[in-house]
Protein backbone atom coordinates (compact mmCIF):
# COMPACT_ATOMS: atom_id res chain seq x y z
CA UNK A 1 0.00 0.00 0.00
CA UNK A 2 1.20 3.76 -1.21
CA UNK A 3 0.22 6.25 1.43
CA UNK A 4 0.53 10.15 -0.06
CA UNK A 5 -0.53 12.56 2.36
CA UNK A 6 -0.92 16.19 1.15
CA UNK A 7 -2.29 19.33 3.54
CA UNK A 8 -3.44 22.05 2.64
CA UNK A 9 -4.57 24.55 5.42
CA UNK A 10 -6.62 22.83 7.20
CA UNK A 11 -7.19 20.14 4.26
CA UNK A 12 -5.87 16.36 4.58
CA UNK A 13 -6.22 14.69 1.73
CA UNK A 14 -4.77 10.97 1.64
CA UNK A 15 -4.19 9.08 -1.79
CA UNK A 16 -4.35 5.66 -1.22
CA UNK A 17 -2.90 2.70 -4.14
CA UNK A 18 -3.06 -0.82 -3.44
CA UNK A 19 -5.04 -3.25 -1.37
CA UNK A 20 -6.32 -1.65 2.05
CA UNK A 21 -6.50 -4.97 4.26
CA UNK A 22 -5.41 -5.79 7.44
CA UNK A 23 -2.00 -5.90 6.48
CA UNK A 24 -1.57 -2.10 6.12
CA UNK A 25 -4.40 -1.22 8.23
CA UNK A 26 -2.08 -0.43 11.22
CA UNK A 27 0.10 1.95 9.51
CA UNK A 28 -2.24 3.92 7.56
CA UNK A 29 -4.24 4.27 11.15
CA UNK A 30 -1.07 5.75 12.69
CA UNK A 31 -0.04 7.95 10.45
CA UNK A 32 -3.64 9.40 9.72
CA UNK A 33 -3.89 9.37 13.46
CA UNK A 34 -0.80 11.41 14.22
CA UNK A 35 -1.45 14.17 11.64
CA UNK A 36 -4.71 14.37 12.48
CA UNK A 37 -3.37 14.85 16.24
CA UNK A 38 -1.12 17.52 15.76
CA UNK A 39 -4.52 19.96 15.53
CA UNK A 40 -5.29 21.38 12.17
CA UNK A 41 -6.79 19.19 10.46
CA UNK A 42 -10.54 19.95 10.14
CA UNK A 43 -11.30 18.08 6.19
CA UNK A 44 -10.30 14.93 5.89
CA UNK A 45 -10.38 13.42 1.81
CA UNK A 46 -9.57 9.81 1.55
CA UNK A 47 -8.99 9.08 -2.11
CA UNK A 48 -9.58 5.83 -2.90
CA UNK A 49 -8.88 5.75 -7.14
CA UNK A 50 -5.77 3.59 -6.60
CA UNK A 51 -7.21 0.91 -3.90
CA UNK A 52 -8.05 -2.04 -5.75
CA UNK A 53 -9.85 -4.13 -2.76
CA UNK A 54 -10.79 -2.88 0.65
CA UNK A 55 -11.72 -5.38 3.81
CA UNK A 56 -13.11 -5.22 6.80
CA UNK A 57 -10.33 -3.88 8.86
CA UNK A 58 -10.10 -1.31 5.91
CA UNK A 59 -13.76 -0.35 6.79
CA UNK A 60 -12.88 0.08 10.42
CA UNK A 61 -9.59 2.60 9.95
CA UNK A 62 -12.63 4.39 7.73
CA UNK A 63 -15.08 4.55 10.36
CA UNK A 64 -12.74 4.94 12.84
CA UNK A 65 -11.25 8.44 11.11
CA UNK A 66 -14.45 9.10 10.67
CA UNK A 67 -15.29 8.74 13.70
CA UNK A 68 -12.15 11.11 14.89
CA UNK A 69 -13.06 13.97 12.69
CA UNK A 70 -16.62 14.45 13.57
CA UNK A 71 -15.44 14.23 17.66
CA UNK A 72 -12.88 17.24 16.30
CA UNK A 73 -16.01 18.91 14.70
CA UNK A 74 -14.05 17.89 10.93
CA UNK A 75 -15.66 16.84 8.08
CA UNK A 76 -14.55 13.69 6.14
CA UNK A 77 -15.21 12.17 2.61
CA UNK A 78 -14.25 10.08 0.45
CA UNK A 79 -13.52 10.50 -3.30
CA UNK A 80 -12.23 8.51 -6.10
CA UNK A 81 -13.88 4.91 -5.22
CA UNK A 82 -14.18 2.15 -8.54
CA UNK A 83 -17.06 0.09 -8.97
CA UNK A 84 -16.34 -2.67 -6.78
CA UNK A 85 -14.66 -0.72 -3.83
CA UNK A 86 -17.58 1.63 -3.83
CA UNK A 87 -19.92 -1.19 -3.76
CA UNK A 88 -18.53 -2.85 -0.62
CA UNK A 89 -18.27 0.72 0.58
CA UNK A 90 -22.33 0.77 0.06
CA UNK A 91 -23.42 -2.64 1.29
CA UNK A 92 -21.53 -2.09 4.28
CA UNK A 93 -23.10 1.41 4.88
CA UNK A 94 -19.96 3.12 5.34
CA UNK A 95 -21.77 5.54 2.68
CA UNK A 96 -24.28 6.55 4.74
CA UNK A 97 -21.74 8.11 7.43
CA UNK A 98 -19.02 9.07 4.97
CA UNK A 99 -20.07 11.22 1.95
CA UNK A 100 -18.95 9.84 -1.70
CA UNK A 101 -17.81 11.86 -4.06
CA UNK A 102 -15.92 10.67 -7.87
CA UNK A 103 -13.54 13.40 -7.27
CA UNK A 104 -12.38 16.45 -4.90
CA UNK A 105 -13.77 18.71 -7.28
CA UNK A 106 -17.36 17.52 -6.67
CA UNK A 107 -16.88 18.14 -2.41
CA UNK A 108 -16.31 21.83 -3.67
CA UNK A 109 -19.14 22.54 -5.86
CA UNK A 110 -21.47 20.58 -3.32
Amino acid sequence: MDIDKKQVRDTLVVRLAGELDMMVTDRLRQELDETIDQGRVRVLIIDLERVSFIDSSGLGVLIGRYKKMTALNGRMFIVGAKASVEKILCFSGVNKLIPLYKNEREIISN
